[in-house]
């Protein structure tokens, strides 16, 4: 299933769209549970790795981003508002592994849509600033984001035929 990723240079603000063969349950689990984001939330051959979660508002997502040579690249997700199975807020920053953040970051905003079988995910990502938005995406963002989803696709394939085994 394809996917819609717009860029509004003029409101700093990324917008991703996309449909996953999966039922909400199951794709909320996904986004939101520490070892189902390891398994999919880097693109390969990185990998994600969650030092901390907390889930709740006020809570936090540490983890790091790990190269093939092992070097890592931190960050935090600071979560600002959460309505179970529908929508969740957090405010992102890169970090350093003592989890001092490198501002500016980036407010994303994730909206799920229960479409029967199928699960509609809109993102929005609102940049703090212009600069780091097209650094971002000039590091290949759209294409990271891109192998992201693809992953998640493939686990939420595994994990919808474990499911209806069981």
């Amino acid at each position: 299933m394809g996917m819609d990723f717009v860029v509004d240079i003029e409101a700093k603000t990324v917008s991703i769209t996309k449909e996953f063969l999966a039922r909400i349950d199951l794709v909320w689990d996904a986004y939101t549970k520490p070892e189902l984001l390891d398994q999919w939330w880097a693109p390969k051959p990185f990998a994600s790795r969650t030092k901390v979660l907390n889930f709740e508002v006020g809570g936090r997502r540490f983890y790091a981003m790990v190269g093939p040579d092992g070097a890592e690249r931190w960050a935090v997700q600071r979560y600002t508002s959460i309505t179970p199975k529908t929508n969740f807020k957090f405010f992102n920053a890169f970090a350093d592994a003592d989890e001092n953040l490198q501002l500016p970051g980036s407010d994303w905003d994730f909206n799920f849509t229960d479409q029967g079988d199928t699960t509609k995910v809109s993102v929005s990502i609102y940049n703090e600033s212009l600069e780091r938005m097209e650094r971002i995406l000039e590091s290949g963002f759209t294409e990271g984001t891109e192998a992201q989803l693809k992953n998640l696709e493939d686990l939420l394939a595994i994990l919808s035929a474990s499911k209806g085994a069981a």
